[in-house]
């Protein structure tokens, strides 16, 4: 797309010129600068020179693609026994992969589908949690694995996936892709009749976006193709047939630190939280949990069904 042409929103459909941002890209510290438009409507954010090949944005060092981390015998039992609790109500501690499982409603025998797995740490911990038929699929993993039995990822993308599942999971993944109609369009007939879509993303709704503008932490382009506003996905997903579950705000001091990084010049792949003070770290997490409470906070898990028309 050129930076120059008209912007038709991938959320609201809106036809027109965008209110347009150069952003840096900072996670590696490239020194590129890519432009970013948002939507004059919904606010949605799209990444408007979309580099012709994103495989070189995408190295071995990349954060998802990292080695897997494995627990032994003994840990593996404790997290299973520490999941068990927390479905029962007896424990406050949740399991390492997160609540959102608990929200979906989903049972350990469902089938469950991972898009953009990566290195399958996330399918691990639930694997080790009981569940127990688990597939991931990501394009950039160098081949296909079977992890454990009822663990397999694929090295595929989303649009040679067949079959039905009663959870698709989308973590960190769609504002990844480049034409998210297709790709939920192509989700909802991978889904169950009782099938939920869980997808994690990143919202232009954020107020670290609006208070600290192009060094926002989650704009990182060029990966980013797109952020929709929550208004924008929700245009979208119903025009699509399905039908809003329930959304829940879980952004983390990452946003924070990660941007403050940023207007210091340092790369995210350069260094972390450990760069800041302890007493730093508690402020900005109240913050987030503050902001999630109010609706403000950086990333929402939203759960979608189909509607009860189709």
């Amino acid at each position: 797309m050129s930076i120059d042409s008209v912007l038709v929103c991938k959320y609201c459909g809106h036809d027109g010129p965008p209110e347009k941002h150069q952003v840096k890209e900072m996670m590696f510290g490239t020194g590129e600068t890519f432009n970013i438009g948002s939507c004059q409507v919904c606010g949605s954010l799209h990444l408007l020179d979309i580099p012709d090949d994103l495989s070189p944005y995408y190295p071995p060092n990349y954060y998802s693609l990292n080695t897997l981390v494995t627990s032994g015998p003994v840990k593996k039992l404790l997290k299973r026994w520490r999941y068990r609790f927390f479905l029962s109500g007896l424990s406050f501690f949740r399991p390492i992969f997160g609540q959102w499982m608990l929200c979906s409603q989903t049972a350990t025998s469902a089938r469950i589908a991972d898009i953009g797995c990566g290195n399958g740490q996330l399918l691990y911990e639930m694997h080790v949690a009981g569940f127990s038929n688990l597939e991931g699929y990501d394009p950039f993993i160098p081949g296909d694995q079977v992890i454990a039995p009822g663990l397999k990822l694929f090295k595929k993308p989303l649009a040679q996936i067949e079959g039905t599942f009663d959870l698709i999971m989308m973590h960190h993944a769609l504002e990844h892709m480049e034409n998210p109609e297709e790709i939920l369009r192509k989700c909802k007939g991978l889904l169950s009749k009782k099938g939920v879509l869980l997808i994690r993303i990143p919202v232009s709704d954020a107020r670290v976006w609006e208070e600290e503008g192009v060094n926002w932490v989650q704009l990182d382009v060029p990966r980013h193709l797109h952020i929709p506003s929550i208004a924008g996905i929700k245009s979208l997903t119903e025009r699509l047939g399905f039908k809003l579950k329930a959304m829940d705000f879980d952004s983390t001091a990452f946003q924070f630190w990660g941007t403050a990084l940023y207007k210091e010049g340092i790369p995210l792949s350069k260094a972390g939280e450990q760069y800041f003070s302890e007493a730093a770290l508690k402020a900005w997490q109240q913050k987030a949990l503050l902001y999630n409470q109010q609706g403000l906070g950086d990333q929402v898990c939203f759960y979608f069904v189909k509607s009860e028309s189709d």
